[in-house]
């Protein structure tokens, strides 16, 4: 070793310190992928579309009043079944599995007393929110991954490989559909991240990992109470998540882009001001645990 890289330098750093590699992204990844919540998590992603087979067969298919129903539909074919599973979970399950990954990221840290010494070792505060918000956008990308991935195979194994048929009467061939379904789930990421971006917040606002993903949850409940709301006029364009069922608009023969460009671009523009936000507090914030 040459002297120079012993020297120590003029800001008091370590010989060899190096801000980039602090927090490896391997490192955090499996550290978070050892823990129980995740386990549980991507347990219950996996297990849902069997239990809704399961529920398939135990309660029957049909609907009572000779109509065709979603549930019906579901049981035509793997493609069916994957887009009843995505439509039961969009609007609040992945919800809960979002704000759970980025709501626990940093204030799990205080709540154990560990994030002082993070930052001690040191791990510049940038950098550290940087690694956990990457971790759990990898969590979330594969639980989204893994809900569709077993729903498609398990369907596909029980029901087949008909087409796509919507209640309106419309088609797709199986590749066509899973093409078609996968363009549908890169948007459900994108409208996601708005979630991401408000469990960020409020995990670097509060030391309890309970009040940033119960906050989270509780906001986008009342999100989509507010969206229920018809006297609000067009006033619901402008609510987060007022777009989150744009990813159906995929499975028409014609893809409608409008809703689809209009939901990326406000999930994405409130996910950065929600981040912005979560990364100015985080800066300035007095860590006492």
């Amino acid at each position: 070793m040459r002297a120079d890289d012993r020297a120590v330098p003029a800001d008091g750093r370590a010989p060899g310190y190096r801000a980039r590699r602090t927090l490896p992204l391997r490192t955090e990844l499996v550290r978070q992928c050892k823990r129980r919540r995740t386990h549980v998590a991507l347990g219950f992603l996996a297990a849902l579309p069997l239990v809704l087979m399961l529920a398939f067969a135990i309660g029957g298919g049909g609907s009572s009043t000779g109509t065709t129903d979603l549930i019906e539909l579901a049981t035509r074919g793997g493609v069916n079944f994957t887009v009843f599973t995505l439509l039961m979970s969009v609007g609040f399950l992945l919800i809960v599995v979002v704000a759970l990954f980025f709501g626990d990221a940093v204030a799990s840290e205080a709540s154990w007393s560990s994030l002082r010494y993070l930052l001690a070792i040191p791990v510049p505060r940038s950098r550290l929110l940087q690694q956990k918000a990457i971790v759990s956008a990898v969590l979330s990308v594969a639980a989204l991954l893994l809900l569709v991935g077993v729903a498609l195979a398990a369907g596909t194994a029980a029901y087949g490989t008909g087409p796509l048929v919507t209640p309106f009467g419309d088609s797709l061939g199986y590749a066509e559909a899973v093409g078609r379904l996968a363009a549908g789930l890169g948007y459900v990421a994108v409208n996601l991240t708005w979630v991401a971006g408000l469990a960020l917040l409020l995990s670097v606002l509060t030391d309890a990992p309970l009040g940033a993903v119960g906050g989270t949850v509780m906001v986008s409940i009342l999100v989509q109470i507010l969206d229920q709301i018809t006297a609000l006029g067009h006033w619901r364009d402008y609510l987060p998540g007022h777009f989150s069922f744009a990813w159906t608009r995929f499975l028409a023969p014609t893809v409608d882009w409008h809703d689809v460009v209009v939901g990326s671009f406000s999930a994405l523009a409130y996910a950065t001001v929600f981040a912005a936000a979560a990364w100015l507090r985080f800066a300035r914030k007095d860590i006492t645990s």
